[in-house]
């Protein structure tokens, strides 16, 4: 086993926010109540090739810590899905987290990822 662990993934900026489709609107509404709901720090939504969304928040167990976007993709997967439309992440952070932003490009390697902060204005997009 290596001594020192992995580079944590590097963390996308945004780019100026796109005008969101009203699909896209509807992720976001969904990424702020998951993360309303149990007062996580993120909340997450995806959409995948069949129109079907799966929404998350954050989970920090001391077992185990997931970011909203991974467990959005992780339940979209569990799901049947191969594909991913869009994501939305609800955040106060300014950048993409790394992990999240990968487990959405493992499905789709140009589906929009649109961060928003937690009032629901959309502060920009990956689309890297």
């Amino acid at each position: 086993m290596p001594d020192t662990p992995a580079a944590p993934a590097a963390q996308p900026t945004p780019t100026a926010p796109a005008t969101l489709s009203a699909e896209d609107a509807k992720l976001v509404v969904l990424a702020r109540g998951a993360r309303g709901r149990v007062a996580a720090v993120e909340g997450a939504a995806v959409r995948d090739q069949d129109g079907r969304t799966y929404a998350a928040a954050s989970v920090a167990l001391p077992s185990l810590t997931l970011t909203a976007l991974q467990l959005a993709v992780a339940s979209a997967v569990a799901a049947g899905a191969s594909r991913l439309e869009a994501a939305v992440v609800v955040t106060e952070a300014s950048t993409l987290d790394g992990a999240g932003h990968l487990a959405v490009r493992d499905l789709a390697a140009d589906a929009p990822i649109h961060v928003a902060a937690p009032d629901g204005t959309v502060l920009g997009t990956v689309t890297e």
